[in-house]
């Protein structure tokens, strides 16, 4: 049976952001993840999961201005040492909560450009040996055109192939159904191929981005995890239609999985 993170960012917004790891656990999750946890004091994140026997399973690594657009340095030539410090400001929050994984963003950049994929080998190089002694793998996500124009790593096969390349043992994809299925579809298929390389899964219905439904048979979905073997966490990162635990019905067979 797969294992659930409630997304906070996205998911239990009726309450303040330190009361929705209260509201996951009580709704059933035994994980959470968000996107960023940098406004908050590391300590007090760090006693809402404990409080709550809470896993801890994927957040950003700090994007720069979000609100101006900056989705992540990696790919950006004039960004590495901001995409340095952005490893320094998490790794307090990582250790804290006893994460394993770490979204890295490539950034806005034209894929096209040899400079920008230079920049992102060798962020990717740096972020992976700053991590590894801390037993903590980064993780890839490419990001579909239409939500994210601009956006520099938006292509599964070109991220499969690239972390295949660097043979980096601590360098993973998140695979975004959702993301896939806009971008490329096929999704099944892509899951098999991709597997090995799969460090994190995200999930949301196509193509509103609610709980899971509408185009993508999430249940075959998740009964393929299982048939692949995969044990790591499905990030629940939907909107929810109206309210959070009223579109929590999909979520009945599954609540309570342990972590």
């Amino acid at each position: 049976m797969p294992r659930f993170a409630a997304n906070l960012s996205m998911m239990f917004n009726e309450h303040p952001f330190l009361d929705r790891f209260d509201a996951a656990a009580k709704a059933g999750f035994t994980a959470v993840e968000f996107l960023f946890p940098y406004d908050h004091p590391v300590e007090a994140i760090a006693e809402r999961l404990q409080r709550n026997g809470l896993t801890q399973a994927l957040f950003n690594l700090p994007p720069g201005d979000w609100a101006a657009g900056e989705k992540g340095f990696a790919a950006r030539p004039d960004k590495f040492e901001e995409l340095q410090q952005s490893l320094r400001t998490a790794l307090p929050y990582a250790l804290a909560t006893k994460v394993k994984r770490l979204h890295l963003m490539a950034g806005v950049a034209d894929r096209a450009d040899p400079r920008a994929l230079e920049a992102f080998r060798k962020s990717l190089t740096w972020a992976t040996e700053f991590l590894s002694p801390h037993g903590i793998d980064v993780v890839l996500e490419p990001l579909n055109k239409r939500d994210n124009p601009g956006y520099f790593l938006n292509d599964f096969d070109f991220a499969r192939d690239l972390i295949v390349d660097m043979k980096i043992p601590n360098l993973k994809l998140q695979f975004d159904f959702y993301h896939c299925q806009i971008m490329h579809g096929d999704v099944t298929m892509r899951l098999r191929e991709m597997m090995p390389v799969v460090g994190h899964v995200q999930i949301a219905s196509v193509p509103s981005r609610h709980e899971p439904g509408e185009e993508l048979n999430y249940p075959f979905l998740f009964e393929e995890l299982d048939r692949l073997g995969y044990g790591g966490f499905v990030g629940c990162e939907y909107r929810p239609r109206a309210g959070t635990v009223e579109g929590l019905g999909w979520f009945k067979s599954y609540a309570g999985a342990k972590s």
